[in-house]
């Protein structure tokens, strides 16, 4: 099997604010080099890095907003977050938990600090990732996965290097707990210092790392700091990494979706036609409703 090298290894971007609630840097598709159609499946990709919230009693977060055509991948690393949907989705994610919502034919939705979390302060860490939907499946029924940490199906590495987190695809003979529309891996690799993972990926597939904790060395080769995303080239199958530190490391690697994109804000489709239809359609009430 021929290496898999790296094509960019990318800074954090200057934060900005999604509501009052979610301090993000923006990969994709804020980066040149990591478009929607260079990262297909994977559309969007904010990283709430480690930064304290300090107590308030008025939960911070983003009200109510709509989405179509994709789903929502919101993984929590620190701190609590809570979110409602229209189709009746919801609940409370915490530390290594996954909420997984297909948006679909279209959802109003809500994500806010918890309760709790709220009042006591504290450091909040989060990814949300953005998949997209193939053209078949866009208008299917809303769904959502939420998925705990003790259901995420885990790999134990070799002498005592740590583990893997199988949140959808699969890694060894380990199968990801979430479903998916189109093949995709998403891991958590949590590496203790000198730990060791070598991953294998088609030569086709979008494939990308961010380092959330710790620092790492790849392929032997290239070292990467905490909060820098590494981008590989499509050629190549195998990669390898090393904790220089305690590191987490979220690896995503996905068959990209060949069809046209078209965008606006929260609805992602094939066509501008769609994107009236979606306005329309969240403008006449087919959304469902949301209290704020």
């Amino acid at each position: 099997m021929k290496t898999k090298n790296i094509e960019i290894v990318v800074a954090p971007r200057q934060p900005h604010y999604v509501g009052d609630g979610f301090r993000v840097h923006n990969f994709i598709p804020s980066v040149p080099q990591l478009s929607m159609k260079r990262m297909s499946p994977f559309i969007m990709l904010d990283y709430n890095s480690k930064f304290y919230f300090p107590p308030t009693n008025t939960p911070k977060g983003v009200g109510v907003h709509p989405h179509r055509g994709f789903e929502t991948v919101t993984i929590a690393y620190k701190g609590k977050v809570a979110h409602h949907d229209s189709s009746g989705g919801g609940g409370v994610i915490g530390e290594g938990d996954v909420q997984w919502m297909t948006a679909a034919s279209g959802v109003l939705h809500k994500e806010y600090h918890e309760e709790n979390f709220s009042k006591t302060g504290g450091d909040f860490q989060m990814v949300q990732l953005w998949v997209n939907l193939p053209a078949k499946d866009k208008m299917s029924k809303p769904k959502y996965q939420g998925i705990t940490n003790d259901q995420i199906n885990k790999y134990e590495l070799p002498e005592n290097g740590g583990h893997i987190e199988v949140i959808a695809g699969e890694y060894k003979d380990v199968k990801g707990t979430a479903s998916t529309f189109t093949p995709l891996h998403l891991l958590n690799a949590r590496l203790l210092k000198g730990g060791k993972a070598a991953f294998n990926f088609p030569a086709t597939y979008n494939t990308a790392l961010l380092v959330i904790e710790g620092s790492i060395t790849v392929n032997d080769i290239t070292n990467v700091p905490t909060n820098h995303l590494v981008l590989f080239e499509n050629e190549g199958e195998d990669f390898h990494i090393e904790a220089q530190e305690n590191s987490i490391v979220l690896i995503l690697s996905g068959e990209p979706i060949k069809e046209p994109i078209a965008t606006h804000g929260p609805f992602v489709m094939n066509t501008q036609e769609e994107l009236v239809q979606a306005v329309n359609d969240y403008n006449n009430g087919k959304f469902g409703t949301l209290e704020n």
